[in-house]
């Protein structure tokens, strides 16, 4: 029996990065489906849409867009319905337009896409394409286009369980990409995100408005801005501080 892969993004079922992990997973199996939300989902973190109906809508064979609805929306539909006669053994999420790093996983649509792919049972790959906007806000696909099936495969035979994996591809050109590495993600002091005033009178957008500082250099945030290797961060679902829950555990008293 033939892998399957389910599909997803935050940018939404149209943008150019659902079609190049198409490509990527094609390269895999034939077995793809895709179920993507019908508009961008950036920053949509691992929402779920509770208490309002949802509509599925066909696009063509085995490809399906959420109105409305989140990634996490989209993996649960894919995985508890589309395919619940036998779900997918493959959640890739992305490929996301922009790099997603540090703590900016913990926002990212395209990371609760591969998140939710492990809780239901799959392996979740997110990916992102890495763009320089000091130089241009234009992404150039040609790195996840030329790595993107090797990082799958390679992830596949080395994953363990109760992991989703977040992966980078630098926005140098392809011949100067220098391997793979397996880093862990930037903890920053404080959160990036800051308020950012519009040009309209009392409005304003929520941004990261500069890169946050400092940056760790074994950590994904410096290695991918400055390096040329591609970065892959294996990270847990157990969020909980393990360590931390022991030694506190009988201190706190009524």
């Amino acid at each position: 029996m033939s892998l399957r892969i389910l599909i997803v993004n935050d940018d939404g079922v149209d943008a150019p990065g659902i079609g190049v992990m198409e490509e990527i997973a094609r390269q895999i199996t034939d077995d793809v489906w895709i179920c993507a939300p019908d508009g961008n989902q950036s920053g949509a973190a691992h929402r779920f849409t509770f208490g309002r109906e949802l509509e599925l809508v066909e696009r063509r064979k085995q490809v399906f867009a959420v109105k409305d609805g989140s990634p996490a929306d989209c993996v649960v539909a894919g995985m508890t319905f589309l395919l619940k006669d036998r779900p997918a053994d493959l959640v890739l999420s992305g490929v996301n337009n922009g790099q997603n790093l540090g703590d900016i996983v913990n926002c990212s649509g395209t990371a609760a896409g591969a998140r939710e792919g492990v809780l239901q049972g799959a392996l979740g790959i997110a990916m992102s394409q890495g763009v320089n906007y000091e130089v241009s806000a234009e992404v150039d696909w040609a790195n996840a286009r030329a790595f993107g099936a090797r990082i799958v495969e390679g992830i596949r035979q080395q994953a363990g369980s109760g992991t989703w994996f977040n992966v980078n591809f630098p926005f140098c050109p392809t011949a100067q990409v220098e391997g793979v590495r397996v880093v862990p993600t930037q903890r920053f002091s404080r959160s990036p995100m800051r308020y950012y005033p519009s040009d309209n009178p009392g409005k304003f957008f929520i941004a990261i408005p500069e890169t946050p500082r400092p940056l760790e250099p074994d950590f994904d945030f410096h290695l991918l801005m400055h390096g040329k290797a591609i970065t892959v961060t294996p990270v847990a679902l157990q969020a909980s501080d393990m360590a931390e829950a022991k030694r506190m555990d009988g201190k706190i008293a009524l």
